[in-house]
């Protein structure tokens, strides 16, 4: 049975799985130069492999039956421009973003009390790439074709596909036409699965002003898509925008929610809100019953609220060590 595959038995027999949290937001706390980088996150594959494998390492043991990749905001050019790595250098560097999360993930594949985790491959949207917080407005599509969107987006995937991702993660998509680009280069991968989260700007649009039921629409046009739903946005918009699409999603699909902590996102100003959001213990059941099947945090999000949220939701013996998992009151 194929990975993919694999996962879709899971998501049949254990709904609700839990996702990890904020990657990035874990590597910052460590290393604080990262905010703001270019390559954000994905420096990291290259400067600092061993702490991407530490921080997947948190989560799972967190309680996270998948873990992301560092690869969000990873891309070839990217790597070309701002390591001075050539093409075939920088295609390693982005697939080695898988094989760090499958070696953290066989690490601890003999916890008692849940499965070995899964591994979704980050593709984040061409905003990502721009490292400008293009993502939360999704302008640059404007600008751009689908066919430049699929040319840029592909040799990513392949990356992904070719290291064994077990999953793709289309995150933080703020334009239905990425959302076209994505669902057509899938197609190049036949044997591949992914989900589409989309960054949203209200309780009924997605980032670029269009309607995020026009946005589901057109991510069903894809039977490669086992979930769509959000990330990285205010946690109190996720079920108004899955109410309002509700009857959308195929019987063969799920939603995925994973939102931030804090309550908002400014481009100019940065986070906003000064205490975090109560995602997990108010707002967790009524996704679920939505129909959530991936359930986890963006940024903020840290390994023990993936305990705390594993445990509400399962009532499973995950826990954090104090020297594995900060606490929910870190804000950093």
């Amino acid at each position: 049975m194929s990975s993919a595959s694999c996962l879709r038995e899971r998501l049949r027999e254990d709904q609700p799985l839990i996702l990890d949290g904020g990657l990035g937001t874990e590597l910052e706390a460590e290393e604080p130069r990262a905010e703001g980088d270019m390559l954000w996150s994905a420096r990291f594959l290259f400067s600092n492999p061993d702490l991407i494998k530490e921080m997947h390492d948190r989560f799972i043991i967190s309680g996270a039956d998948i873990i992301t990749t560092a690869t969000y905001q990873a891309s070839i050019p990217g790597f070309v421009s701002h390591l001075g790595l050539s093409v075939g250098d920088s295609r390693k560097l982005l697939m080695s973003g898988v094989y760090l999360a499958k070696e953290a993930a066989e690490k601890r594949s003999d916890l008692k009390w849940r499965k070995s985790a899964f591994v979704a491959g980050s593709v984040g949207p061409y905003g990502a790439h721009l490292a400008n917080g293009s993502e939360y407005k999704g302008t640059y599509a404007a600008r751009l074709t689908v066919e430049r969107l699929k040319d840029f987006h592909r040799p990513h995937i392949e990356c992904l596909v070719d290291a064994g991702a077990d999953v793709i993660a289309f995150e933080t998509i703020p334009s239905i036409k990425e959302c076209q680009a994505l669902v057509e280069v899938l197609r190049e991968f036949p044997s591949s699965e992914a989900w589409m989260s989309f960054s949203c700007g209200d309780h009924k649009t997605i980032a670029d002003g269009s309607l995020f039921t026009d946005a589901v629409q057109m991510a069903c046009r894809s039977k490669q898509l086992l979930a769509v739903g959000v990330n990285c946005c205010p946690p109190d918009v996720v079920e108004p925008l899955l109410d309002a699409a509700q009857s959308l999603l195929p019987p063969e699909m799920t939603w995925v929610a994973y939102p931030n902590k804090w309550d908002a996102w400014d481009t100019k100003l940065g986070w906003l809100s000064g205490k975090p959001a109560a995602w997990l213990p108010d707002l967790s059941h009524k996704w679920i019953k939505q129909g959530v099947g991936l359930i986890g945090g963006c940024c903020f999000v840290r390994p023990a609220d993936i305990a705390w949220l594993r445990q509400h939701l399962k009532g499973d013996d995950a826990k954090c060590e104090p020297n594995d998992c900060p606490t929910t009151e870190s804000t950093s």
